[in-house]
């Protein structure tokens, strides 16, 4: 009978113990329905049971849950008392775990740890120290949980008494100190620290490694790498990402070809590397090969799309993003954020915008400011103040962002209007606001209130003019015909011209047909930016519309002989979350190609009824008046207003994005158009927008 009767309490015990285990490894899967019903049907719960089922409801984030359960415990332990301080730790309840600290009846040195390891999560260094010098007994991690505090808090100094305090240090202890004096860049006594240590393991290589990566010793860690007695996952990607953040990626490529396992973080990083050097396709590659990816690895692909101009891939990738239930992350919204300003695609900004809102991202000021230099890009200034206005504390950024905004629109009045509220609320301008301010004065022809301004940044706003600032102005007196003192303000620089005040001067001769001053403004270009087009397109068109071929072929010579190439007009509009792309001339890539050139034979007949002929100056070609004006019907923005016409709904505005400056006659076409077909356009080109309506435009001609 007694043999039966200890076989079967070995029986019962053995249950409990497999149902104890499922229940933790439920709760660490983040089942936390299935440990509750194990839990549930256990005939005898021991405090074991207990402890393990409270402990599986603070790692699934139901610390109430978890309280309730404590509660109802008919037997508890020390160990008990101290699940329940952790569980409130690690749940970041930091008040709540020091009341059950102070009301448990009994403390052994695992309840003090744990309460100064949550002062220290939560960054009460001070509540930490308290704690700690009451204790009545302390063994190695509790030092080492102080130790780390201190280290926290960059107090190196006096974590290294503390560190010399200690009666035993392990090689956690001994790795910490390590990392901390990496932290603040003594990498002299990191390095003695770890020479001294009496056992080292991966972790602690892996840290010297690290921290010598982290201060620009690349070649050190190398050489440290390549000694190390073992390597893990987090070794490579630590040598590797020393590689890529200091520009060299052929050895951080060799060495990822080179790991034994690619980890997602690694994999993360060499793409990231890849594209911070151009390599687009290779960092393709090392998505497409991923077996497994996380939020971040398309936040990096998507990110490098963004920074390297491929604009349309990114928005793809975004999607197949979407496609897979991949939850977007900050970083991606915001690069695919930027993506939609640069494409004006206004769909899916507003997509975006919504996304930002359900993840209770839009309260941020950074968040607010891409918000808005989205919507000001996508021509849509009343939601870009909608934005501005609903922040009661505007940072610098965010008051640049609308004067910019303001500028790039031709409001110059509203923009200065937003410089005059600005600097009424004390906030001082930057280098950034005198140049969307200078920039709203060229745009609106505010020659006075320009040069006033100019005059004023240094001696009233103590912001000293630089290169930028001469380019506005002259800018703003080149578009005012004040050529000549644009000139004499660029040799009055206290710096050197750069291809941007060269650029603007250019740009006015093109303007006031100033042939004399133009061809010293493209000759210094061509010096500065040998490989650049546009100094002799620009000469090109001051030639062409003079009728002076011979001039006109020894530029192209010129261009031909140093290989240099002209940018193709092009323009894109968004039709149902499609970025629908446009060249010049009779290109025959669009599937609704013919339906586009239908809709063109009819605004021709309607435009020349309203009186518009074709201007062929803007042709640079040597051929007859006839053909000039066929070339101009065929200019890319024509192309795309013409789809946009017969794509978007009546009452909507047709927004299209040139890559290049507006010419002269379609901007007098355009103007036509709006008026013939009763339809807005807002065209945004490479210097500002173009607000087209009733045969008018916003610029009112100047620009």
């Amino acid at each position: 009978m007694r043999v039966r009767f200890v076989l079967s309490r070995k029986y019962c015990t053995s249950i409990a113990i497999s149902s104890n285990s499922q229940i933790a490894r439920y709760a660490r899967l983040g089942q936390i329905e299935k440990a509750r019903r194990v839990f549930d049907q256990m005939p005898d719960k021991t405090v074991v049971s207990w402890n393990s089922i409270v402990a599986g409801y603070f790692q699934s984030n139901q610390p109430g849950e978890a309280r309730k359960l404590f509660d109802r415990m008919l037997e508890r332990n020390t160990v008990s008392w101290n699940g329940l301080i952790s569980g409130y730790v690690k749940n970041g309840m930091i008040i709540e775990a020091r009341k059950v600290f102070d009301s448990m009846p009994e403390r052994n040195v695992v309840s003090w740890t744990s309460m100064v390891r949550g002062y220290v999560q939560e960054g009460m260094i001070s509540e930490a120290e308290s704690l700690f010098w009451q204790m009545p007994e302390r063994n190695v991690v509790s030092w080492t949980v102080m130790l780390g505090g201190l280290i926290q808090e960059g107090r190196i100094d006096e974590a290294r008494r503390l560190y010399d305090m200690m009666p035993e240090k392990d090689v956690v202890t001994r790795t910490n100190m390590i990392g901390g004096y990496f932290q603040v860049g003594r990498l002299a006594e990191a390095r003695e620290i770890f020479d001294e240590m009496p056992r080292r393991n991966v972790v602690s290589w892996t840290t010297m490694v690290s921290g010598y990566v982290h201060n620009n010793q690349v070649d050190v860690a190398r050489k440290l790498f390549e000694v190390m007695p073992e390597k893990n996952e987090v070794s490579w990607t630590a040598m590797l990402i020393g590689y890529t953040q200091c520009g060299r990626i052929e050895e951080a490529s060799e060495l990822f070809h080179a790991m034994p396992d690619k980890s997602v973080v690694a994999c993360n990083a060499i793409i990231l590397g890849y594209g911070q050097n151009g390599e687009v396709a290779r960092a393709r590659e090392v998505f497409d090969n991923m077996r497994e990816r996380d939020d971040r690895t398309w936040s990096a692909m998507i990110k490098v799309y963004e920074r390297k101009g491929f604009e349309l891939e990114a928005l793809d990738l975004f999607t197949l993003m979407q496609r897979e239930s991949v939850r977007p992350n900050f970083p991606s919204l915001i690069s695919v954020l930027s993506v939609c300003g640069s494409l004006a695609s206004l769909d899916y900004g507003r997509q975006i915008h919504a996304q930002l809102v359900r993840n209770q991202f839009d309260h941020d000021v950074y968040v607010a400011s891409v918000l808005m230099t989205m919507y000001v890009k996508c021509g849509n200034l009343v939601k870009a103040n909608q934005v501005f206005n609903r922040f009661a504390a505007k940072d610098i950024v965010m008051w640049n962002s609308m004067i910019t905004g303001y500028a790039q629109h031709g409001l110059g009045e509203k923009a200065l209007q937003i410089f005059q509220e600005m600097c009424s609320l004390g906030i001082s301008p930057d280098e950034i606001t005198f140049i969307g301010v200078l920039s709203a004065c060229s745009y609106s022809g505010k020659v006075e209130k320009g040069l006033e301004i100019f005059e004023t940044m240094k001696s009233k706003y103590q912001v000293e003019p630089r290169t930028e600032h001469y380019a506005c102005m002259v800018d703003l007196l080149g578009r005012a015909g004040k050529v000549k003192e644009a000139m004499d303000l660029i040799k009055k620089m206290p710096v050197e011209a750069d291809a941007i005040v060269w650029g603007a001067l250019l740009g006015a001769c093109r303007q006031h047909m100033k042939l004399d001053l133009a061809e010293v403004a493209a000759k210094k270009l061509t010096e500065l930016e040998p490989n650049k087009a546009g100094p002799y397109v620009l000469l090109s068109n001051i030639y062409a519309s003079q009728g002076r071929w011979h001039d006109v072929a020894e530029l192209r010579k010129n261009m031909r002989t140093r290989s240099v190439s002209k940018s193709p007009g092009c323009s894109w509009i968004e039709v149902e979350k499609n970025v629908h792309m446009f060249t010049g001339g009779e290109s025959t890539g669009h599937p609704d190609h013919a339906m586009i050139l239908r809709m063109l034979e009819k605004l021709g007949v309607l435009l020349r009824e309203a009186g518009y002929c074709p201007d062929a100056s803007f042709v640079l070609h040597d051929v007859e008046e006839e053909e000039k004006a066929h070339s101009l019907g065929y200019h890319s923005e024509k192309l795309a207003i013409a789809y946009g016409l017969l794509k978007v709904p009546q009452g909507m505005p047709i927004r299209v994005m040139k890559n290049l400056r507006v010419c002269g006659d379609c901007h007098s076409a355009i103007k036509l158009i709006s008026k013939v077909m009763g339809r807005e356009v807002i065209l945004r080109d490479a210097n500002r927008f173009h607000h087209f309506k009733d045969g008018l435009c916003s610029c009112r001609d100047y620009w």
